[in-house]
């Protein structure tokens, strides 16, 4: 109450030049504070009993509340239904905007699923994602531009420049780890941002590269609304096919070789896992994920700059994954639909938006270290043949 007394009670109106006096706002400012200290201290409380509970060994008979739904065929089944019902008629009922805004969203979360492969399974800390992110924007916006060519014809190659530049990336980190690793790509990031933004001759330079087609279907052409409708449709199912192939790497031979990775880098090598050759998968299908959702930005947008690609992108990204919950695909997408559905539903709210957004992520690093959805450990166990037990 103290702190805040100059700025919630005191207002001076230079035009009459009066002092106003405003105390139900002092009062407002002490029970709110109470309020929250009342359940921060409570939560706290919670969370240092079940950290207490862990460390004496006790172990709770109820599994994680995501992974009790999954298994239980009777709510996981009749929910998916509903989802892919909902999916399917969304653009038909929401407005066009609504749609827009639900395509952006999904094409973070192919970013957030892509980036979780380099964070969230292999662990290792990525700061210039973005700078796949605009290869593979740039790649569309060039081609399209000089060549004609279509959507169709350029996304596996925006896709294969995004593996490429992500082996390129990989090659002079590959002894690096922890707080080098994110200077090192972060910087990385950078030199593509200020190269497609002072290169005039190549990327055009700052006034970026305009009318970039859409993607059409058997080359009939589509109203806008049409097209937006055909994109929404394209990224559910480029969504879909994300999630079932990071799905499939993440129970994969080189799936659980990033996992060891992440726990313990020397035990992983200790073992006989190639440290490099895991590394460089991680970065080039992290980044090919990252080039196909540039290509796909420059087909909703119809328009690139190097603007639309800076750090706050890659930590756009990076909190998606860390707030959905590393390692987690579920996790992930909730943590994409959050944070980008949420601020545009937030407008009326801007001046308080980033403020919000700081108290979500402190609040879920404090409460939920592990992410919103957390990534379940499995856990394997050998019980054993009949000829053994007899």
């Amino acid at each position: 109450m103290f702190l805040t007394f100059p700025i919630m009670v005191i207002r001076v109106n230079p035009i009459e030049k009066i002092i106003e006096w405003r105390w139900n706002n002092l009062i407002l400012v002490g029970a709110g504070s109470f309020l929250i200290s009342m359940v921060w201290r409570y939560m706290i409380e919670r969370k240092d009993y079940g950290t207490r509970k862990a460390e004496a060994g006790e172990k709770s008979d109820q599994p994680p509340l995501i992974q009790r739904v999954m298994k239980d065929k009777r709510i996981y089944t009749p929910f998916l239904i509903i989802v892919a019902l909902f999916a399917c008629i969304f653009p038909f009922v929401f407005s066009m905007y609504q749609t827009n805004i639900l395509i952006t969203a999904l094409i973070y979360v192919m970013l957030g699923l892509g980036l979780n492969i380099v964070v969230g399974l292999a662990g290792l800390l990525d700061l210039g994602y973005v700078a796949f992110y605009a290869v593979g924007a740039y790649t569309y916006a060039l081609l399209n531009y000089h060549f004609g060519l279509t959507f169709w014809m350029v996304l596996p190659i925006g896709a294969g420049m995004g593996t490429l530049f992500g082996i390129l990336l990989g090659f002079p980190v590959l002894r690096l780890r922890g707080d080098y690793l994110a200077i090192v790509t972060l910087g990385f990031g950078e030199i593509i941002r200020l190269i497609l933004e002072n290169w005039n001759e190549f990327s055009f330079g700052p006034s970026g590269i305009a009318q970039i087609s859409r993607p059409s279907f058997l080359g009939m052409d589509m109203s806008v609304h049409g097209a937006i409708i055909y994109m929404y449709y394209i990224m559910i199912a480029l969504c879909l096919f994300t999630i079932f192939f990071v799905n499939r790497l993440q129970d994969s031979r080189i799936g659980r070789a990033w996992i060891a990775l992440r726990e313990d880098e020397t035990a992983c090598q200790a073992m006989g896992i190639d440290k490099a050759k895991t590394k460089l998968t991680a970065f080039a299908l992290g980044a090919t994920w990252a080039g196909m959702g540039g290509v796909l930005f420059a087909a909703k947008t119809t328009f690139v700059n190097p603007a639309s690609f800076t750090i706050w992108e890659s930590i756009i990204i990076l909190c998606i994954v860390v707030l959905g919950g590393m390692g987690s695909i579920v996790g992930v997408i909730v943590g994409a639909l959050i944070l980008i559905l949420l601020p545009e539903y937030l407008r009326a709210f801007s001046e308080y938006r980033m403020l919000a957004f700081g108290i979500l992520l402190v609040i879920t690093m404090v409460f939920r270290p592990g992410g919103i959805v957390s990534d379940v450990r499995r856990i394997y166990q050998f019980k054993g043949t009949a000829e053994t037990k007899s």
